[in-house]
């Protein structure tokens, strides 16, 4: 379809230096006009060398700089107030990206002629894949369950068939039309919202709906679509134009639930209901409970940090500091060359393959006799091969929740450390060692156990807020 939409691109970043290079280069092969495209980047203060790599790489681009990291709010807001000082004229849509996507070379002509053909649609956004697993749609738009602000992806995880064996660049080119490839979709859907990832907004639909909430990061853009819906607006996800984003699924969060628990309240206060923020702020403490008991009691203080900020009214960024150090997994080998350490335990929630420890934990025991390393077997309703290595002790452990958990109560005080995964932790293990080793697939946390003490000091004041909740 020809058009004649005059579009300004914004994309925020900060410190993805290749990443923002790998989007430019791939908006450089889009199938759109390239005279009736501006591009914004705005900057947040990186200091990788970012600004100084697309100053030299790219001539047709505009950079903003910003003298501090104001977060993906305050970055998307930086592009958004420079385009409402624009005569209303010079564009037509605002099209917002994430520094870590590509995009295929359909993917904005897609978004045009949804706007362009259908004057009810506000908004229009890309089907994001998995950047890691090209082949897998990490969400197609998404809903809001409003009595708990959880967010439910749409077609999150689905394969698209046929798509394991190509590679990127050859994707990027190919055929883009999901609507042909799964069942019952179609070629575009209404939603409660659509990713800033890849979002087309006509332009006066934007100024008229103003700013992003001064979140910082998550939730920011959810805000904006309910809030352009409630105004009376369509939100549309389009199965035809696609972009591939870093996934989330090997990420482990830490200071982000800070911003995630305090934002989802300030959502549901404004699109929701008093009885859904009460409720959400019982979940938040029970969530602040788990990761004291799991024996993560910093980020059971970021729960608490964000109820307390949003009865305050905080909002923006906030000075975090986790007590505890995140290491990478080539430095692991040291915590099993400490001479402290002699008993450690390890479930079968342990991916050691994946996260490398295998072979670290191979040699630990070859340089150190005296080491000994127990393996939990994994009970046998639990469809998963024995994943054994050299000289390991096993265990097995009952079927029975109940009686699991009695095993791991007898197994209290025999070991000096816990391996668990951040990903699939396992409560009681967190109990039965000095010190808890955190493990995911880049890093580790050392941290020691839970004291009892602590817990049952902490619950009247977790009872308290729970009583009160609004």
């Amino acid at each position: 379809m020809i058009t004649t939409a005059k579009i300004l691109i914004i994309i925020v970043t900060w410190n993805k230096k290749e990443y923002v290079i790998d989007l430019l280069n791939s908006l450089s092969a889009i199938n759109f006009p390239r005279e009736q495209l501006d591009i914004l980047v705005i900057d947040n203060a990186s200091n990788d060398g970012t600004v100084e790599a697309l100053d030299a790489q790219f001539n047709d681009i505009q950079i903003i700089r910003n003298s501090e990291n104001i977060g993906g709010t305050g970055g998307f807001n930086t592009g958004l107030a420079w385009a409402f000082e624009q005569a209303e004229s010079r564009y037509d849509y605002l099209w917002l990206l994430d520094n870590d996507v590509v995009v295929h070379q359909d993917a904005l002509s897609e978004l045009v002629t949804i706007l362009d053909t259908q004057p009810d649609i506000a908004i229009a956004g890309s089907t994001m894949m998995q950047l890691d697993y090209p082949w897998r749609i990490n969400e197609m738009g998404a809903f809001v369950d409003r009595e708990r602000g959880t967010l439910l992806f749409n077609r999150h995880l689905k394969e698209v068939l046929g798509w394991r064996d190509k590679a990127l660049p050859e994707l990027l080119t190919g055929d883009a039309d999901l609507s042909n490839k799964l069942s019952y979709c179609q070629p575009s859907m209404d939603v409660d919202y659509v990713a800033a990832a890849s979002l087309l907004i006509r332009a006066p639909v934007a100024k008229q709906a103003g700013l992003w909430m001064d979140f910082f990061i998550h939730y920011d853009d959810v805000e904006w679509c309910l809030r352009i819906a409630q105004a009376g607006h369509r939100i549309v996800i389009s199965a035809k134009s696609l972009i591939w984003h870093v996934s989330a699924i090997a990420k482990v969060p830490s200071w982000i639930l800070y911003y995630d628990n305090r934002n989802v309240l300030y959502l549901l206060d404004r699109h929701s209901d008093l009885l859904a923020v009460k409720n959400t702020i019982r979940w938040i403490l029970k969530k602040a409970l788990y990761f004291k008991l799991l024996g993560k009691d910093d980020l059971a203080q970021l729960h608490l940090q964000a109820l307390a900020d949003y009865e305050h009214s905080f909002m923006g960024k906030k000075d975090i500091q986790l007590p505890y150090k995140i290491e990478s997994l080539t430095e692991i080998a040291a915590v099993f060359a400490d001479p402290a350490i002699k008993n450690i335990i390890i479930p079968w929630t342990v991916n050691l393959q994946a996260s490398s420890l295998l072979n670290t934990l191979v040699m630990a025991m070859r340089k150190r006799p005296d080491l000994k390393v127990f393996y939990i077997v994994p009970p046998s309703h639990i469809p998963l091969p024995p994943r054994q290595f050299p000289n390991a002790i096993p265990l097995a452990m009952p079927n029975f929740i109940a009686f699991r958990y009695l095993k791991y109560l007898r197994l209290r005080k025999q070991f000096d450390l816990a391996l668990q995964s951040d990903y699939q932790p396992i409560l009681p293990l967190s109990w039965i060692a000095r010190q808890n080793l955190f493990v995911n697939y880049e890093s580790f946390c050392l941290r020691p156990a839970p004291l009892f003490a602590e817990i049952i000091n902490s619950l009247p004041a977790l009872f308290k807020k729970w009583i009160n909740a609004r």
